[in-house]
């Protein structure tokens, strides 16, 4: 038997107090708030972005594919509760057989890309606490990421360690940093912040100014499904950065994750990032002693949901870096059906691989309780 899923990517449908009761004072009068379309549906009004994502896209989970589009512009009372109250995650989690899980944010995706860095810290500030409250809720079950708008790395260090304070288990990081690259010497300090305090760095995928929903939905060749496709291509920037910039040589026990972008395309990868590192090396220089696909295993994780390619390889099985997620309550989730997928995706797999890839692979990595 299978032991009970955990979660390696779930989400919440941010309610409208989230920013309103929880932010700075002085950001209050402009803080994000729900409003509702002339359609009906509920969206979050965020000054400073132009669009907005419609909440019900954030909790649709179990929705027909022939429903999604009237289910679109759902108002949020019509919206799972689950998704946002934590009296009634458990019996979803059931449902699912799901016994925890990794929290990541929604509308807080979309906040990674605001320009203005004052008013999206304070935004991402507000959302912790507010998840600070949504965790306590069920514990021992949820377990969250906080968000940091990386600005100075004093003040980024802060949020690591104030995260942890707060019992939070890793770091929701945006595509792009607000001075440099992570690759940069100047962050070598906050890398070394995370090791001491464990604190895995998470990137989720429409996090990143050339990836989020605005390019997804519109992108520059072709129709959004287009779009929709080049979705991992952010994360993929984002963990080229960490691979051939030195960032692991430095900092062999640093952990970084890869969420969302399914993991079918490891093996190929590591295969052209190897090729890259011995044949291109001489020429655009590299900071790196080992091959990068040695990193891809040792260092970073990947999560995933519905994705047979991901089983495909038997060392990025038994590497230790898959780890299985429900998506709950996004549109692309496998709940309330992931244990039926699951079978017949993984009915190749021993018991063992099975249960690494569903349960231990991300307790190990989050260090969550010995009892799950």
């Amino acid at each position: 038997m299978r032991k009970p899923g955990i979660s390696a990517d779930s989400h919440i449908i941010e309610p409208p107090n989230t920013y309103i009761d929880f932010i700075e004072p002085k950001f209050r009068d402009r803080a994000p708030r729900m409003v509702e379309r002339e359609d009906g549906a509920s969206i979050f009004e965020i000054p400073g972005m132009d669009d907005a994502v419609p909440l019900a896209l954030f909790g649709a989970a179990g929705v027909p594919d022939e429903g999604l589009m009237k289910y679109k512009t759902a108002n949020f009372q019509e919206l799972p509760y689950a998704g946002w109250n934590p009296a009634f995650r458990a019996e979803a989690q059931d449902q699912d057989n799901v016994c925890a899980e990794i929290i990541y944010a929604s509308v807080g995706m979309v906040m990674c890309s605001h320009e203005d860095h004052a008013y999206k810290t304070a935004c991402m500030n507000a959302y912790n606490r507010w998840l600070e409250t949504f965790c306590a809720g069920a514990p021992g079950r949820l377990f969250g990421l906080a968000q940091t708008s990386v600005g100075s790395i004093d003040e980024t260090i802060d949020d690591f360690k104030r995260a942890k304070e707060m019992g939070f288990v890793g770091m929701m990081m945006p595509g792009r940093p607000l001075n440099n690259d992570y690759d940069h010497p100047d962050y070598d300090a906050l890398w070394e912040c995370a090791v001491d305090l464990e604190l895995p760095i998470c990137f989720h995928i429409l996090t990143s100014e050339d990836s989020g929903p605005k390019e997804v939905m519109a992108p520059t060749r072709g129709t959004s499904a287009n779009g929709f496709m080049n979705i991992v291509r952010g994360v993929q920037n984002v963990l080229g950065v960490f691979l051939f910039g030195g960032v692991f040589d430095t900092h062999p026990n640093l952990k970084l994750v890869i969420a969302e972008a399914d993991a079918g395309w490891i093996p190929h990868y590591a295969y052209r990032a190897d090729h890259a590192f011995k044949r291109w090396t001489p020429i655009v220089g590299s900071n790196i002693s080992r091959k990068p696909s040695e990193y891809m295993m040792s260092n970073v994780s990947y999560t995933f949901q519905d994705d047979v390619t991901a089983y495909r390889d038997p060392e990025v099985v038994d590497g230790g870096c898959l780890m299985w997620a429900n998506d709950f309550p996004h549109t692309d989730s496998t709940w309330p059906i992931s244990r039926q997928i699951l079978d017949e995706q993984m009915s190749k797999l021993t018991e063992q691989q099975q249960n690494a890839c569903t349960h231990d692979n991300v307790k190990k990595l989050f260090n969550l309780p010995i009892n799950l």
